[in-house]
Parts: structure tokens; sequence; C-alpha cells
């Protein structure tokens, strides 16, 4: 009997562990309506803004405001699409992007379809991956830290993708009760 591949096993968890997020998430992406995207539930908000020359920007701070503005769907996607698209850099030895040029398609399947895009880049990520590969320091979050390892950075993904999921349904969910 061959034992089995240590490196395959962490993957494997790592990779359950990504679907059933993606799953939670799926379900409220595929219910989100284009009104859902820009609404503001609160006075203080976070929100993704049309400029001048008619892209998205979105509000952001250097430094954490006191209060913290809520965000809204449309600024939480962006905020997805922006760390995962750093993340996929990092990963693949890639120069980073700048956080400006990471720009919010637009409401509705715009965004759905550009949120899924970055799951099949992950997807292909995940596949390239070895034990040697998992155990090398992380390019990100934590670039200085190496205690820190690309299997901490997968795991990384993971949770912040959970947190942003739920912070999307929540949105979704008080739109459809108000």
């Amino acid at each position: 009997m061959t034992a089995p591949d240590p490196a395959a096993a962490r993957v494997d968890l790592l990779r359950w562990q990504f679907d059933l997020t993606w799953s939670l998430f799926e379900y409220h992406l595929e219910r989100l309506e284009p009104e859902d995207f820009l609404w503001e539930p609160a006075p203080l908000c976070w929100t993704v803004r049309r400029s001048p020359e008619g892209a998205w920007v979105p509000d952001w701070a250097d430094t954490e405001p006191d209060p913290v503005p809520v965000p809204t769907v449309a600024w939480v996607s962006w905020h997805i699409g922006w760390w995962w698209s750093l993340t996929l850099d990092h990963a693949r030895g890639e120069r980073p992007r700048e956080r400006t040029d990471i720009v919010w398609p637009g409401a509705g399947e715009p965004t759905v379809t550009w949120l899924r895009s970055l799951r099949t880049e992950w997807l292909a990520h995940l596949g390239t991956l070895t034990d040697a590969g998992l155990d090398a320091p992380a390019p990100f979050p934590w670039p200085d830290d190496p205690s820190r390892t690309k299997a901490h950075m997968l795991a990384w993904v993971n949770a912040e993708l959970m947190k942003n999921a739920t912070e999307i349904g929540h949105l979704r969910m008080l739109r459809a009760a108000s």
C-alpha cells in the first residue's frame, strides 16, 4: 500500500474548505439582484462611486475610520476582487497590481462573472501546488513573516472569502427584509 501524499492531503483539505465556503457564497451570488449592490443600509456607508471618467471607484481610507462605515454589496464584492487579485498575483510570482488598478465591473452579472472567474483562477493555482510549495514562505498577506507559509495563505483566502460571503449574504437578506 502506498503512503498518502502529504501535500495532496493538505491541498485536499484546504480545497474542501474552499469548496464549502464557495458553495455558501454561491447561494447568495445566485440570488443577488442588480439593485442589491448599491443599496446603502445606513447613513455611514462605503460603496463604489462613478468617477468623472465613468469608472467605478471604491471608497477607501488608508487607516480604518472610527466608526467603521457599513459596506455595500458593491464595496464588499470589489474588496473580494481586490484581495483575491493581489493574492493571485503574489501566488504566481507576478508583480502585484495597485489597489487602484482593481476596477469593480458593475452591478449584477458583470461582478458575479468576475468573482466566478477569480474562483476559476484560484482553483487552477491550487492544482499547481506541491508539498514544498505549501511550505514556502507566504508572499502575501504576510510578506515579511517567514513563519507564514503558502498553506497559511490558502487558509487565509478561505477565511477571508467566508467572512466576505457572510457580509454579502447578510446585506442581501437585510435589503430583502427592509
